[in-house]
């Protein structure tokens, strides 16, 4: 489906040194302040106290996160847990304080405002139990890093591999930047919206990638340069329409899905804004320059043709 379709091809690859300089220069920008600032973590990753409380009556989320807030706790997680009743109060460490103290205090302040509230467990989360998350969270974004090259290596050409990896570590950068500045906390539902983004990345390079192979097949007169423009003129009519379609659904949850998706959405918004111009942009450039030609990926045709030729 195609809401319209341009005769013409746009000469992206013109443009691709001034786009990847002005690349460069954000995700250089992203890494100084990861090493400057570093991540705001979550109580996941550096510990804290965990407490479920549970009402007769359905819970107000935002009144009990405004009530904990109110006694010292800034950085405190609150959402729904299993149903309405139940909730979820993620506190992180205080100096000098015992994880009984700070349930202690915080259940005073939600009984003040309503005393049917009962207390049903507190847990201590370690800072051990942090480490580990933080290192198995890195595994999984070296292994979804690993399968992806393997995957493109197999499918295309290890130099289509290489490209879509410097364009998607490109996209996670950026977004660990935006995070790192901004002191948003990064939390374990962010991790999550940073693979999902590492995954639809790869499907949008995987598709000009696709049209650039079919492409080397039709237009045998074509140079490199205008395979790459071509396919990525013929695709930006389904690039539209799939981005546009998922960045309604992102935005919906960054604007109504209150403070427990907020984060997660906004890790989504940014990915998929840089996703796009990562796999025009970066991808396609990157695998232009590593001098993809058309024998890289058309030459078992060529060696069937000549085969087939020999028996006629």
């Amino acid at each position: 489906m195609e809401f319209f379709r341009i005769k013409r091809d746009i000469p992206f690859m013109r443009h691709a040194l001034v786009f990847n300089v002005i690349s460069l220069v954000t995700f250089l920008a992203a890494v100084f302040f990861l090493w400057h600032k570093g991540l705001h973590l979550s109580i996941e990753f550096t510990g804290g106290t965990l407490m479920e409380v549970t009402y007769p009556h359905a819970a107000n989320i935002e009144g009990v996160r405004k009530t904990v807030e109110a006694q010292g706790f800034p950085d405190v997680q609150v959402q729904s847990f299993g149903t309405a009743q139940d909730v979820i109060i993620r506190l992180p460490n205080q100096q000098g304080v015992t994880s009984a103290q700070l349930s202690d205090k915080v259940m005073g302040a939600l009984k003040a405002q309503d005393n049917t509230v009962q207390l049903q467990r507190v847990d201590f989360v370690g800072p051990q139990v942090g480490d580990e998350l933080a290192h198995d969270g890195l595994m999984a974004l070296g292994m979804v890093v690993l399968g992806v090259m393997i995957y493109l290596a197999i499918r295309f050409e290890w130099k289509f591999a290489v490209a879509a990896i410097i364009a998607n570590l490109h996209d996670v950068v950026i977004i660990l930047g935006f995070f790192a500045f901004f002191q948003w906390e990064f939390s374990l539902s962010v991790l999550a919206g940073v693979l999902a983004v590492l995954g639809y990345s790869v499907n949008e390079s995987v598709v000009i990638f696709d049209r650039i192979r079919e492409n080397f097949r039709k237009l045998r007169k074509a140079s490199v340069t205008e395979v790459i423009n071509n396919a990525i003129t013929s695709t930006i009519s389904r690039t539209i329409i799939t981005h546009g379609c998922t960045q309604m659904m992102v935005l919906s949850m960054l604007l109504l899905g209150g403070p427990t998706l907020h984060n997660f959405a906004i890790a989504l918004t940014i990915g998929i804004l840089f996703g796009i111009y990562s796999s025009v942009f970066v991808a396609a450039a990157v695998a232009m320059w590593l001098g993809v030609k058309r024998e890289d990926l058309i030459k078992q045709t060529k060696e069937r043709d000549e085969t087939d030729g020999a028996v006629v």
